[in-house]
């Protein structure tokens, strides 16, 4: 074959290489052929995450950033794309192989690129093409453990004068990589039974996958209906588990506003589960206000409150400006003085004395409150029983004995109040011995007993 033959058959053979690159590699082939150069850009892509180690290239670095800069450990899927420029001979791929002019990291990444080049330009055999090798190569990671960045436990070490930056680097540029993945491919919604490009849809951190319109109604509506802890992933599994949302998921679904309406939503609830929760007394504020973490029990301090949204300082117990820790609350909330009122013979002189020095009108409100608590706890104590997890009552009308709290979901026995285990609640009910055993309904006795029906024996 003479050389003008065999400029012709290579020319052919490149175009054929560069039209199964660009179907196969659409990506990668950033550039048409311009006379005899060709640039690739190659994604380095895991199957799965692999572990990265950026370390300190001591043989850059300098005293300071070795002390400030320490070893860093990603999860990444992903490394940055190498970009090569090539130069294709008029004889290749029959006589000659492809000239690499250039090989670049972004972000710098990649050490040893001279011995990168020099391994590359060695795979070529005379009369084949090597471009769609070395897009595989590179594409699939393999050159790690050639360059000997790679270890038998299949962990990737960087050398780098600043691992610190180029950890952050690579962290960004896997996430951008993950985000373009997801918008190109199609996924099925489990709401509405339809699929949709990623470009249109919302993955969650659970890894299950909706429809931005599904996902977005769906949390919009919870968030307006004040239904909190419904805000997070529908999938069943996930509900099952009670897995909410976090801020970021929220905010990349719903407006701003709402978001705010979602964060008030969770501080509200979570605040109301404290038993020793105290709303602000201010009419136009009534912000919930935990009990201070750092104060002992039994410290007067205990009753200091002080409301973040207007500032207002009062006592949890009265109500009141705050009075300090050791001065008792106004006498409008000592039951001793309702007490000591109550045990006097009615029309006394004794109860006259009180009246007229705290005033009849105030007395006898203490009286009735005091008078409306004791039948308050009467009723509660004879009627209800305490949540053993918030001291919530609950009142039975009918049903089992295992009751589950609405407000912190603890499984509890109605009879007699002991907290049951969420796994077995029944076991209670079962074991021979216990004072609940087979009680897990009450029967009246009049209820069992067979009653006769009027008119039906003559």
């Amino acid at each position: 074959m003479d050389a003008n033959s065999t400029t012709l058959a290579c020319q052919a053979l490149q175009r054929e290489e560069y039209e199964v690159l660009e179907s196969i590699y659409p990506e990668c082939v950033s550039s048409e052929i311009t006379g005899n150069s060709l640039r690739l850009e190659v994604p380095v892509e895991f199957d799965q995450s692999r572990t990265v180690c950026v370390v300190q290239d001591e043989a850059l670095a300098t005293s300071n950033t070795s002390k400030i800069d320490p070893r860093m450990t990603l999860s990444l899927s992903s490394l940055p794309s190498l970009m090569l420029n090539v130069e294709l001979p008029p004889s290749y791929p029959l006589e000659s192989p492809p000239t690499l002019t250039s090989i670049r990291a972004s972000h710098l990444w990649l050490p040893h690129i001279c011995r990168l080049q020099k391994i590359l330009a060695e795979m070529w055999h005379p009369g084949e093409g090597v471009l769609y090798t070395w897009i595989e190569f590179l594409r699939n990671g393999e050159f790690l453990q050639t360059l000997s960045l790679e270890n038998d436990e299949e962990v990737i070490h960087i050398p780098h004068p600043s691992p610190r930056i180029l950890a952050k680097l690579l962290k960004d540029s896997d996430a951008s990589a993950k985000t373009m993945r997801f918008s190109q491919n199609s996924y099925p919604c489990s709401i509405c039974l339809s699929s949709f490009k990623g470009s249109k849809c919302v993955q969650l951190t659970c890894g299950h996958v909706f429809c931005r319109a599904c996902i977005e109604d769906f949390w919009k509506l919870c968030i307006a209906e004040g239904e909190v802890g419904r805000v997070g992933c529908p999938d069943p599994a996930c509900v099952k588990e009670n897995r909410e949302a976090d801020a970021e998921e929220v905010a990349r679904v719903v407006t701003e506003s709402e978001v705010d309406r979602w964060r008030w939503l969770r501080e509200k609830r979570n605040l109301e589960r404290d038993p020793s929760i105290v709303h602000c007394p201010m009419a136009f504020c009534q912000t919930p206000i935990p009990k201070p973490a750092e104060v002992e029990d039994g410290s007067g301090w205990g009753r200091l409150r002080s409301c973040p949204a207007c500032s207002f300082s009062f006592c949890a117990f009265c109500r009141r400006t705050w009075h300090g820790p050791i001065t008792a609350c106004p006498i409008a909330h000592s039951e001793k003085l309702v007490l000591e009122y109550l045990n006097l013979p009615e029309g006394s002189v004794e109860r006259e004395l009180i009246e007229k020095r705290f005033g009849r009108t105030n007395v006898l409100k203490l009286v009735k409150h005091y008078e409306e608590e004791q039948a308050n706890k009467a009723w509660l104590q004879a009627s209800t029983m305490a949540c053993p997890g918030c001291d919530v009552h609950v009142e039975k009308s009918l049903g089992c004995n295992h009751m589950t709290c609405t407000k912190c979901r603890q499984h509890f026995c109605y009879r007699c109040g002991t907290k049951l285990p969420a796994g077995d609640p029944y076991k209670h009910f079962s074991t021979v011995g216990h004072s609940c055993y087979n009680k897990l309904f009450d029967f009246q006795a009049e209820e069992e007993e067979w009653q006769p029906m009027e008119g039906f024996f003559v």
